[in-house]
């Protein structure tokens, strides 16, 4: 087969994965993160609840999703353009890193093992900054290669400026850095650059002035640190599968396999050492941070979507195996396989449409309000939001809020009575005082909130005497929301 004829089939696959995976999902509902950007769009960072997540306010990329509603309005897919096109760009910057670190014909399999991964085409569809951190992430990378393959001042130029916007995007990309400094500093000590440590030194050092703003920020935000932690402390086992296991040893091993099944003839020489150091350090630095400022710390940072960052270094590791046991020219179906692979167990094919995430809130808001007597029916509304406790959250804690912004993205017809994210004295103490009155004196209500502390309170409030012989029943199966009705009839 022609090498034209193959490239458009293999565009045509590719575009086919594409809209599946990433495109397909952009009309699904908002989970509770994606519901706090529709917030800011809408309110502003200077809202007075943004003050218990100020680091949701220091991000320049609600500037991308600010400019796509004032051209397409406030909807779920408009407000999720921009990680599409950003991490579409990251996607391409990536298959042509591959090309240029392992091998011209290696860019198909970086791109379709990208696909194949959960982690990365997830981030295309939400409208958090991920995706434009790791198209970030990427181009910084592409750019600096250059540099040090080329020496050219415009590549240096644009690598500081990359650089200098990663951290602001979010302040737990702090890892990056070190991959940065490593290659260069890998690049220079082995004399396999155009460019001299002194110039370089000039460069890391602008790149350290542009930084210093930031630096402060992150200070300044770190005493608030505790507040925001999402998980426990990680140990060996969740940094073993940081790293993804399941998404490199495939590679290596299936790759390792034809080699000994059947014996090709080696490629044209190793990868130079420089390509591997980058790729490998790309892969481990950001869980590897992590991990260990969070052990250091005892502030546990160590979320999978902090370190998706080093999602194409995974990838351009895995890619990375073919140029060691398999020859040139079976690459391309090796690459069809994945992509296919790709689109098979994760397009999920039993939906029309496929959802982004497990958060399914616009669907409970809509059972809710379909079961509505009126506008002052109580529902009762845990937040999702860790940040929602004392002294933050206080009874009669006022609307609307970030941290329930999954109120403002999906409204009710009732009247919301927000609960922290905590089951505490004080907010037992509330809901006694609620019983008593507004829900004792309904003749229904609702309990709408996360799954993991929204069934709390419906165990709660079923074994309150003063709702002794009311129905107790699930709306739906709503996976990360939940919607519950008691009626006293």
């Amino acid at each position: 087969m022609r090498t034209g004829t193959e490239n458009t089939l293999m565009a045509g696959l590719l575009g086919l994965a594409i809209t599946r995976l990433w495109i397909m999902p952009l009309t699904s509902g908002f989970a509770a993160d994606e519901a706090a950007t529709l917030f800011v769009i809408r309110y502003g960072a200077a809202h007075p609840s943004m003050a218990a997540v100020l680091q949701l306010a220091h991000t320049p990329y609600y500037l991308l999703p600010r400019l796509a509603a004032a051209l397409g309005g406030c909807s779920e897919a408009v407000l999720r353009i921009p990680s599409l096109l950003a991490l579409s760009a990251a996607l391409y910057l990536i298959a042509r890193l591959a090309a240029r670190l392992i091998h011209p014909e290696a860019c198909w399999f970086a791109a379709f093992l990208c696909l194949a991964m959960h982690g990365f085409d997830y981030q295309a569809a939400e409208a958090r900054p991920y995706a434009l951190g790791t198209a970030v992430v990427v181009a910084a990378v592409w750019f600096l290669v250059r540099w040090m393959d080329e020496g050219r001042w415009t590549d240096a130029v644009l690598f500081v400026v990359l650089g200098a916007l990663l951290w602001p995007i979010q302040p737990v990309y702090w890892p990056c850095y070190p991959i940065f400094i490593a290659y260069a500093t890998a690049r220079l000590v082995w004399r396999d650059s155009k460019v001299g440590w002194l110039r370089a030194a000039g460069v890391f050092a602008a790149l350290g002035v542009a930084l210093l703003p930031t630096c402060f920020e992150v200070l300044a935000l770190a005493g608030h640190a505790r507040a925001h932690v999402l998980t426990s402390l990680p140990g060996a086992r969740e940094l073993f599968f940081s790293l993804r296991p399941w998404v490199l040893l495939p590679c290596w091993a299936g790759a390792w396999l034809l080699g000994r099944v059947r014996p090709w003839p080696a490629n044209s020489g190793p990868l130079p050492r420089s390509s591997v150091a980058l790729i490998v350090w790309w892969w481990l630095a950001p869980p590897l941070g992590l991990f260990l400022f969070s052990r250091l710390t005892g502030v546990s940072l160590f979320v999978p979507r902090y370190f998706s960052p080093g999602l194409p270094g995974l990838a351009l590791a895995g890619t990375m195996a073919l140029g060691w046991f398999v020859p040139v020219r079976v690459w391309k179906p090796l690459a069809a396989a994945v992509g296919l692979g790709a689109l098979i167990f994760l397009g999920q094919w039993r939906s029309v449409r496929p959802a982004h995430s497990d958060a399914a809130w616009r669907g409970a808001a809509r059972a809710i309000n379909a079961r509505t007597v009126d506008v002052a029916t109580p529902v009762i509304c845990p937040s999702p939001f860790v940040e929602a406790r004392s002294p933050v959250w206080r009874p009669g804690y006022s609307l609307p809020s970030v941290l329930y912004s999954y109120l403002d993205a999906y409204p009710l017809r009732g009247r919301p009575y927000p609960l922290p994210f905590d089951d505490t004295p004080e907010a037992e103490r509330y809901m006694a005082t609620l019983v008593q009155g507004k829900l004792a004196g309904a003749t229904r209500f609702f309990v709408y909130g996360y799954h993991e502390n929204a069934p709390f309170w419906v165990d709660w409030l079923r074994n309150r005497p003063e709702l002794s012989g009311w129905h107790c029943r699930r709306l739906g199966s709503f996976r990360e929301a939940v919607a519950v009705e008691f009626d006293a009839q």
